[in-house]
């Protein structure tokens, strides 16, 4: 008998990774700048002005209540203030340090017994640190 004259090269057995690591890594990568935007509920605010800081950007909950008296804790809609307080308490427990603060972005035309009973719900959901959001107005502090 007579070989073929044309050798076949070898079969490839081996699947190249390469790629999906590639894609694997641009979605974790695209999940890391997406994520920051995505923690404060879209509820639609008129914050009240004032002449203050920027916020610092530590680990901080944002309650987020609307003209309309529509309430998110971060960016989980609550169906009223009282959730607020179970919210935060199961935070507070998750918090590797304990320590829990909260920021309050209450819209300008609530009233300030509104405001209060929000700040009250956080304190009673074990908030060590409550503040209040504001928007700068011109020429405010640096």
């Amino acid at each position: 008998m007579r070989e073929p004259l044309v050798q076949s090269a070898p079969l490839l057995t081996r699947i190249n990774v390469t790629p999906i690591i590639d894609v694997a890594l641009v979605l974790v990568i695209i999940l890391l700048v997406t994520a920051p935007m995505l923690s404060v509920a879209d509820l639609e605010v008129d914050l009240p002005q004032a002449r203050t800081r920027d916020l610092e950007e530590t680990g901080y909950v944002a309650i987020t209540v609307g003209s309309d008296g529509q309430v998110a804790v971060d960016d989980q809609v609550l169906d009223g203030p009282d959730q607020i307080a179970p919210v935060l308490r199961n935070r507070r427990a998750l918090s590797a340090t304990g320590e829990l603060a909260v920021v309050v972005r209450a819209d300008a035309r609530m009233s300030h017994a509104e405001v209060r009973d929000i700040l009250d719900a956080a304190r009673s959901g074990g908030a060590t640190r409550v503040g209040i959001a504001t928007r700068q107005t011109e020429g405010s502090a640096p």
